[in-house]
C-alpha cells in the first residue's frame, strides 16, 4: 500500500492547531494506517476548519453526494473528524491530532495504537509545547483562592459550568493508554467532562455519558477529593472541556515530569503555592500525595514549593492539616486569548450556514 496518501494526511494535520510533525522513525505514518483507511485520510484532506454540510462538501469537492454523506457520517463515528448533528442537519469538519482524533479514537484503543502514541509522543510534546502562549491552563481549586484576590472568570470552573448548557463525561484517554501499556492509574478514569454552550449536544454521542449541571459539578468535586488537576483550554471564554488530570499519566504533564520542559511553557498558571514555614507540620501530605508535578520539597524541617514547577493548582492547600499552604496570585500575568465564539440561531434549529466558529485570538 502505497504510503503517499498518508504523508499528504500528515502534512495537512501539520497545519491545524498543534501540529503533527514529521519523525525519523516514520511513526506518525504507522499511527495514521492505525486510524484511516486511505479514502478516509484522502477525504480528510478534502475537508476545511469550518463546519459545512455535506451538500456543501459536496458542491466544493465534487464528490457524489449519498456516498460523501454516508462516508462523513461514519468517520464521524469513528473520531476522524468532528461531526454536529441538529435533527436532520449534519455538520462537518476536520480537527487536529490533539486535541481532537487522539482523543476521539478512546473506544478503538488497543495496545499496538497505544505503543505507536508513546513513541511519537516525545516528537510531538517537543512541538507542543514549543509555541506560545500555552495551550492550556490550570484552573485552580476555586474554594482556595483567597477571598483577597479578585478571582476572573476563567481563573473559576464555576463561572465555566455556569457558561455552558450541555455537560457531559469520557473516560481519560491518556489513562486508558497507561492501562493498556500495564501501568494502570490508581486514580479515577472517567474524568473527562465535555461542555457546550447550548443544550442537548451530547444525547446522540456515544462516546459520551451525558450528565446534569449538578452531576458536572460532583464530578470536579470527586476529582479534587482524588487530586487531579483541573485543566482546560488557555482562553477567556469558549471553553468546551475540563479535564481532570493526574502526573502520571496526562500528556500535558508528563511534558513537566517526563520531558523535563518548564511548566511555565507547558500550561498557563494564574496562583503559586506557597508554604508558611512556621505553621508546616512537615507532614509530606502536599509533596507525596497532592502535588503532580513535583513541585514540593522536603527542606530543613519544613517543605518547601518550587515556583518554578508549580502550577497553582491549589490540590495541595485543601489537604494541608495545619492550613500551612496559600494559593497567591502570580506578580506576572499570562492573559489568555479570547477564546471561541460560538454563534448560534436561538429562535429556531439550526440550519446549514448558520453556525460557525470563530477562533479570536489566536
Amino acid at each position: 500500500m502505497s504510503d503517499e496518501v498518508y504523508r499528504k494526511l500528515a502534512e495537512v494535520l501539520d497545519t491545524l492547531p498543534n501540529g503533527f510533525p514529521t519523525t525519523d522513525t516514520g511513526v506518525e505514518i504507522k499511527i495514521l494506517k492505525k486510524v484511516f483507511e486511505p479514502d478516509e485520510a484522502e477525504l480528510f484532506c478534502d475537508l476545511r476548519m469550518k463546519f459545512e454540510t455535506p451538500e456543501q462538501i459536496s458542491a466544493r469537492t465534487g464528490r457524489p453526494l449519498p456516498e460523501l454523506a454516508e462516508k462523513l457520517k461514519v468517520m464521524g463515528e469513528k473520531g476522524q473528524v468532528f461531526a454536529i448533528e441538529f435533527g436532520p442537519t449534519r455538520l462537518y469538519k476536520m480537527i487536529p491530532w490533539a486535541f481532537g482524533i487522539f482523543e476521539f479514537q478512546l473506544p478503538r484503543l488497543d495496545r499496538e495504537f497505544c505503543e505507536l502514541n508513546e513513541e511519537f509522543g516525545k516528537y510531538f510534546g517537543a512541538q507542543f509545547f514549543r509555541g506560545q502562549p500555552q495551550l492550556m491552563q490550570v484552573v485552580p481549586v476555586e474554594k482556595e483562592i483567597s477571598g483577597e484576590h479578585t478571582a476572573l472568570p476563567y481563573h473559576k470552573v464555576s463561572a465555566i459550568i455556569e457558561n455552558s448548557k450541555s455537560f457531559a463525561v469520557a473516560e481519560c484517554v491518556c489513562k486508558k493508554e497507561k492501562e493498556l501499556l500495564d501501568h494502570p492509574c490508581s486514580k479515577p478514569t472517567e474524568v473527562c467532562l465535555a461542555l457546550a454552550p447550548i443544550p442537548g449536544v451530547f444525547k446522540n454521542d456515544h462516546r459520551n455519558k451525558v450528565l446534569t449541571k449538578e452531576e458536572a459539578y460532583a464530578l470536579l468535586a470527586r476529582a479534587e477529593e482524588a487530586g487531579l488537576v483541573h485543566m482546560t483550554w488557555n482562553e477567556k471564554s469558549g471553553h468546551f472541556f475540563i479535564c481532570n488530570c493526574c502526573g502520571c499519566c496526562c500528556g500535558v504533564l508528563r511534558g513537566i515530569n517526563d520531558l523535563g520542559i518548564p511548566a511555565g511553557l507547558v500550561v498557563n498558571s494564574h496562583y503559586v503555592a506557597e508554604i508558611n514555614p512556621d505553621e508546616c507540620s512537615a507532614c509530606g501530605i502536599c509533596a507525596d500525595e497532592r502535588c503532580q508535578v513535583n513541585a514540593i520539597e522536603e527542606g530543613d524541617g519544613t517543605y518547601v514549593v518550587v515556583p518554578e514547577r508549580c502550577i497553582g493548582c491549589g490540590l495541595c492547600v485543601s489537604t494541608c492539616p495545619s492550613e500551612a499552604i496559600t494559593l497567591k496570585k502570580k506578580k506576572s500575568q499570562r492573559v489568555p486569548p479570547l477564546g471561541v465564539v460560538l454563534l448560534i440561531s436561538k429562535n429556531k434549529p439550526p440550519q446549514p450556514g448558520i453556525i460557525k466558529i470563530n477562533a479570536v485570538g489566536r
